[in-house]
């Protein structure tokens, strides 16, 4: 037997928002249904998905930058309604 240790490899991601890397499980996958981003929580919604960090900040600077047009390949804006509201807002 090898002394290796068997470590899986986690696939990493880059938040549309922030650009930033992060592991898959610390993102929340996005997907487009009928014109709306909605969040994936388990991952097994069909279709395009985009990676954000759970954060109002990265939420923000996705929307304003139209990552989200972008990354699932749509003209015009997207209702983001669902998604703002499954991401917690900071508390100060």
């Amino acid at each position: 037997m090898s002394d290796r240790t068997r470590a899986r490899a986690c696939p990493e991601r880059t938040c549309v928002g922030c650009r930033e890397r992060s592991g898959k499980g610390e993102m929340l996958r996005v997907v487009l249904v009928e014109g709306e981003c909605v969040p994936d929580h388990r991952g097994t919604l069909p279709g395009r998905g985009a990676y954000l960090h759970p954060t109002p900040t990265c939420v923000d600077l996705a929307v304003r930058r139209r990552a989200f047009q972008r990354a699932f390949r749509v003209p015009g804006p997207l209702d983001t309604a669902k998604l703002r509201s499954a991401v917690p807002r900071e508390t100060p």
